[in-house]
């Protein structure tokens, strides 16, 4: 009998039923699978999603969740923790067949055994850093595959990157030659932390951009969260690799511990404050260009096209997981920073993370950006305004926050309030709320986010604009009627509106932009 928490090694023919095949981890798993020749179906809500792009290049449709979905063909079932075995009709019907059904994330492990793997975890960049990890392996001849949270531009507006070197996108079939090992190929992915998801995947190095406190309905205190990405350094195999962030407290306090129970795993520190390779300097902030060094490749300028000080901070460790995959595979990383360049060069971000969705100008004339961002956490939201701030210097930000579940923004009501100090006019609404919690368990709104927020900026900031609507198109008149307002000499530029949180308001930039 098969273990119910594999996938058979050969994919070819073996029809896979994914269960919420519209997130985005699950439609990066389809693109793997379907190149390796499983046959496809799936189901989901019918609201359209971007993930439906993917799918649709692939001439599959989701449909809608029944238990007619699971024929006698199916032999696996795939599924989104979204979704219960005792609750969805799929998987109620699979489960009475027998048909093994695996966790989005034990398929994503299972896939993982059968390469050299490197997941990217952290509570903060994860995406960014696995997008810009596979855009410089694309420059690379190294048998790489990657498998990222969203869809990245660089990637051929995918979620995957197979290169070439790959035969039939399967991982079993390649092997890279170092002069005292023979390895399957690399398998790089991005792994998350809610509810441990990670401790299935298999990795052999790992990337941590950053611990602290979040995923409060999992995570009641910093030390639990901590204590997850400690256990899933532990995962690593004898003189295994974390590469991470010696700038953040948290990533520094998770290794530190973590040595201690595993000193045989080698903690190769990155950031402005590393005393290693990865050692970085900004350079200046010019032409919409963050420019920077690392001490390996000594003064050769570096260079990102999108904002942010937090995203060279990713480009740095995605340079050092692709120089620690160069030296596994007996190559000389100083030999290869021309293409590491053109790579990072080359990245234009991912869906939702700093995504111009739109140029226009206004009724009157004046220049508007319009920008969607996932950042949900205030850290996230902060740090991403800051580099706004610095990239569009001549512009007046405006920037649409819709804080998402409850949990989160009770647990860290100040620290959200504090976030938004980079922008000139902030726009709240009501809080986005998880179907893994009941609101009636909590005492706050989004009121409660934007009275804490008004509060904090008449404290630090004059001439603060600060707007609440409960509804996100609420927001709309005020949004045009701010954008048609002549603009100072200290905007010269024109504006910059930044829809930002995991929740839809999104829909307000796309509403402004078709509503010109």
């Amino acid at each position: 009998m098969s273990d119910l928490k594999s996938l058979p090694e050969n994919l070819s023919g073996v029809h896979i039923h994914f269960v919420g095949i519209k997130g985005t981890g699950m439609a990066a798993l389809v693109e793997i699978f379907f190149h390796n020749g499983a046959i496809i179906t799936g189901s989901d809500v019918s609201e359209r999603f971007y993930t439906d792009e993917i799918l649709e290049k692939l001439n599959l449709k989701a449909l809608p969740f029944s238990k007619k979905n699971i024929t006698d063909e199916v032999q696996y079932v795939v599924y989104s923790s979204a979704y219960k075995l005792d609750k969805n009709p799929d998987l109620i019907a699979a489960v009475k067949k027998g048909i093994p059904c695996l966790l989005y994330t034990e398929a994503l492990g299972s896939w993982s055994s059968r390469a050299y793997s490197c997941g990217i975890c952290g509570v903060h960049g994860k995406t960014s850093t696995t997008g810009l990890t596979g855009t410089i392996l694309k420059e690379l001849d190294l048998p790489a595959q990657v498998l990222a949270g969203s869809i990245i531009k660089s990637f051929g507006d995918t979620c995957t990157y197979t290169s070439p070197l790959i035969t039939n996108n399967n991982l079993s079939s390649s092997t890279l030659m170092t002069d005292d090992l023979r390895l399957k190929s690399f398998f790089v992915a991005e792994t998350c932390e809610y509810q441990r998801h990670f401790m299935s995947f298999c990795p052999q190095k790992i990337i941590l951009t950053s611990v602290e406190p979040d995923h409060q309905d999992y995570y009641p205190t910093y030390e639990d969260i901590r204590q997850a990405f400690i256990d899933y350094i532990c995962k690593l195999p004898k003189n295994g690799q974390v590469i991470y962030c010696a700038d953040d407290k948290g990533a520094v306090d998770t290794v530190t511990l973590a040595a201690k129970l595993r000193p045989d795993v080698q903690m190769i520190p990155y950031g402005e404050t590393a005393e290693s390779d990865y050692k970085l300097t900004f350079g200046k902030v010019e032409k919409e260009q963050n420019n920077f060094t690392v001490k390996l490749f000594g003064n050769k300028n570096l260079y990102l096209k999108v904002p942010g000080r937090h995203e060279v901070m990713d480009a740095v460790a995605a340079l050092a997981l692709s120089c620690e995959l160069l030296k596994t595979n007996g190559k000389n990383p100083e030999d290869y920073v021309n293409q590491i360049a053109t790579g990072l060069a080359n990245f234009a971000g991912g869906k939702r993370r700093s995504e111009i969705i739109g140029h226009m100008k206004s009724q009157t004339g004046n220049d508007v950006l319009v920008i969607d961002d996932y950042g949900h956490h205030p850290t996230a939201v902060k740090t991403t305004l800051d580099g706004f701030r610095e990239f569009y210097k001549g512009r007046k930000i405006i920037v649409d926050f819709m804080s998402h579940t409850y949990s989160r923004t009770q647990a860290l009501l100040e620290e959200f309030a504090q976030s938004f100090d980079s922008a000139d006019i902030v726009i709240l609404h009501k809080i986005y709320s998880s179907a893994r919690e009941n609101p009636a368990d909590f005492n706050i709104t989004g009121l409660t986010l934007f009275n804490k927020t008004v509060e904090h900026l008449i404290a630090v900031k004059e001439n603060m604009c600060a707007k609440y609507y409960e509804e996100i198109l609420d927001a709309k008149d005020f949004v045009k009627e701010e954008l048609n307002k002549p603009l100072s000499k200290d905007y010269p530029d024109g504006y910059l509106l930044v829809t930002m949180g995991a929740g839809d308001n999104w829909k307000l930039g796309k509403a402004i932009l078709e509503d010109k």
